[in-house]
């Protein structure tokens, strides 16, 4: 049965998928200062989206799709070259597949988590989560985008003790072009794996190397 209600539920920020632990990259950029103010934030997070945000829903839209997962976490992992950034991408799909499972428990779920007992890419477990909880592709792709802004967003209200409001303007602000990448990677995943998008944030990156040998940080990423 579909319901577009699951979507709330997967999207929701109080989904115990270990989120709330991440910035995103927005740690490092606010100590580096490229992150000083609500206009930094939205360019911030609208550059994300483009990058890491369209190729991350592509892969999720392309696994709620029903492309074969194990083939879309070795995708996933090509188009990850940061170390950092793959391990807590794992890490954070072995958090969502114990969420995930529970909540939405389907054949194709266990046998992920079977195939990959450390974790496989959050991306690959958030589209299997959507085909289970009766999403389409394009709702996978628009939870995955939405978590690409959101994240970093929460992030720097804390960091910066940035106005809430102020944050959940820029989400609001970027809502158009959320629903373009959303609509491109539900596109590209219709058209296989080798039509996948693999856009690259280097700074990204770089930056998240750094961030994880910070011997004192808020965040995980």
């Amino acid at each position: 049965m579909t319901t577009r209600a699951a979507l709330l539920v997967l999207a929701d920020g109080r989904f115990p998928a270990g989120g709330h632990a991440h910035s995103g990259g927005a740690e490092p950029a606010v100590k580096a200062g490229r992150i000083r103010n609500a206009q930094d934030l939205a360019d911030f997070c609208l550059g994300r989206l483009h990058t890491t945000g369209l190729t991350s829903a592509a892969l999720a839209a392309a696994a709620a799709h029903g492309l074969d997962p194990l083939a879309l976490d070795q995708a996933a992992d090509v188009r990850t070259p940061s170390p950092a950034l793959r391990a807590v991408g794992r890490k954070l799909g072995r958090q969502l597949m114990r969420a995930a499972r529970s909540t939405w428990p389907s054949p194709e779920l266990a046998a992920l988590a079977a195939a990959r007992p450390r974790g496989a890419h959050q991306p690959v477990v958030l589209g299997l989560t959507a085909r289970a909880a009766g999403l389409e592709p394009e709702d996978a792709a628009h939870c995955v985008a939405y978590e690409a802004v959101s994240g970093p967003a929460t992030a720097v209200v804390r960091l910066l003790s940035l106005d809430p409001f102020e944050a959940t303007a820029v989400l609001a602000r970027l809502a158009p072009a959320l629903d373009r990448v959303a609509e491109e990677a539900a596109a590209a995943a219709r058209d296989g794996i080798d039509a996948l998008p693999a856009a690259s944030a280097p700074l990204l990156d770089i930056t998240a190397e750094a961030h994880a040998a910070w011997p004192v940080r808020l965040f995980a990423s």
